[in-house]
């Protein structure tokens, strides 16, 4: 009689020596019991209103969870856990419920570095998952984020984004002063090991990029928007060719195969993307203010959080751009030439129209618009003006198309359009024939 581990269809089971290779291998940190994916499940139906912070928070309401809060909670309301002892938050991040993320960063009796019973906190979960934006407002907004929690195995946010090959939130957290050389506590393998050993190039390439540059130039207010290559290469086209120079240079891009590659580095293509994505572009200038112009996001440096800053310093000095990164340190230069003409030319409206939409003490202002709950019918902050004028001119008519030419295509004619055409014909004819014989019979009576 066959054992249980020997079945005649499936061959015998596991060997002590395959159970030593599967602990051993690398399979189990990818999809293991605490690593958490995306949860796109349907949110059900509810007939009552949600009674607890907890529940608002689950079945992503807003609106009673903002209730709530105004209405003030205790720290048990604000702390309550489920079984796998995850708390409102916590499920919101797992499941990508943005709107409640974005209000309860309001809230300080929530622990942001609460871990759950697989040693998962709130930013290990939207790094693992992916949810860059989420993991982005979390490191922004909510005060307090320890960026080297770990987990009971020692991995932290930034090993199990790697793992799980999400580039955006790797930059991310690198770019908020992530530890890159910190090393889990079994194997004794840090974030470049893991991303080699579970196949994620692309990550390891995000990280190479990341690491030739560490600071983000761009987002600096004496960022330059010129490309240093550019006049030597127009120096270059401009400059006189011989004869034999243009033939080569004719043969060359006629034999010459153009084939799909990478950009160059520091080519035309990064120079757009620093461009366009300046703090002195005009899609960005309008749509956000940067509290700390004069300290870029560099690699290693600790950035605080908005509520951070606002403990620290006032919202004039904020708004007036005068606090400054410093290795983790913060202080209050005075502001330079350059910086007071960027903030002039930037604002929307005046001076004081713009201090009145960002409340003393408050950080609504500071919120990304496309985050932030607004109010469509009655809008705060700096609200364009629109005039609309009607045109003295009459609309032009519409011009009939040329026929084209013959040295042109012209569009196929089918058949039974013919045939429809031509019967259109047959019957008006028959109907003028048929007219004018009546008016033949009218005249003769």
């Amino acid at each position: 009689m066959a054992s249980l581990c020997e079945d005649p269809h499936l061959g015998t089971g596991q060997s002590e020596d395959s159970e030593m290779n599967l602990d051993d291998s690398d399979s189990g940190s990818t999809l293991s019991d605490d690593s958490l994916l995306p949860n796109f499940e349907r949110d059900d139906k509810y007939a009552e209103p949600p009674t607890t912070l907890y529940e608002a928070c689950v079945r992503n309401d807003p609106v009673s969870l903002q209730r709530m809060l105004e209405r003030g909670v205790t720290k048990e309301e604000a702390m309550e856990l489920d079984i796998n002892s995850r708390n409102g938050l916590m499920v919101a991040v797992s499941k990508g419920f943005v709107d409640v993320i974005t209000t309860l960063h309001v809230c300080p009796l929530i622990d942001i570095n609460h871990q759950d019973n697989d040693g998962n906190s709130a930013l290990m979960i939207a790094a693992q998952s992916g949810f860059a934006a989420i993991l982005n407002y979390i490191l922004n907004y909510y005060s307090g984020v320890d960026t080297e929690v770990r987990d009971p195995r020692g991995f932290t946010a930034l090993i199990k984004a790697g793992l799980q090959g999400r580039e955006d939130c790797v930059s991310a957290l690198l770019m908020h002063g992530a530890d890159m050389n910190a090393v889990d506590y079994v194997q004794g393998r840090g974030l470049k090991d893991w991303v080699l050993r579970t196949g994620r190039f692309e990550t390891m390439n995000r990280i190479r990029y990341l690491q030739a540059h560490p600071a983000a130039e761009q987002f600096c207010d004496n960022y330059k928007p010129e490309w240093p290559e550019l006049k030597q290469l127009v120096a270059k086209a401009a400059a006189s060719k011989s004869a034999g120079q243009k033939l080569r240079q004719r043969l060359m891009d006629s034999l010459t195969l153009s084939f799909p590659q990478h950009p160059q580095e520091n080519g035309v293509m990064d120079h757009m993307v620093r461009m366009t994505t300046s703090i002195h572009s005009p899609l960005v200038a309008t749509a956000c203010h940067p509290l700390c112009p004069s300290s870029p996001p560099e690699i290693g440096k600790r950035r605080l959080a908005v509520p951070e800053l606002f403990e620290k310093h006032n919202s004039k000095e904020l708004e007036e751009s005068k606090v400054s990164h410093s290795n983790g340190s913060f202080a209050s230069p005075s502001p330079s030439p350059a910086s007071i003409a960027s903030v002039s030319l930037t604002s929307c409206c005046q001076e004081n129209e713009r201090r009145e939409s960002v409340p003393s003490g408050g950080m609504r202002g500071f919120i990304p618009r496309s985050m932030a709950h607004r109010n469509s019918i009655f809008p705060s902050g700096c609200v364009p003006k629109i005039e609309v004028t009607r045109s003295g001119e009459p609309t032009q008519k519409k011009e009939k198309k040329k026929k084209l030419h013959n040295g042109y295509l012209e569009p196929p004619v089918w058949r039974y359009k013919e045939a429809k055409e031509e019967k259109k014909r047959e019957k008006k004819q028959k109907e003028k024939e048929q007219e004018e014989k009546r008016r033949a019979k009218g005249s003769k009576c």
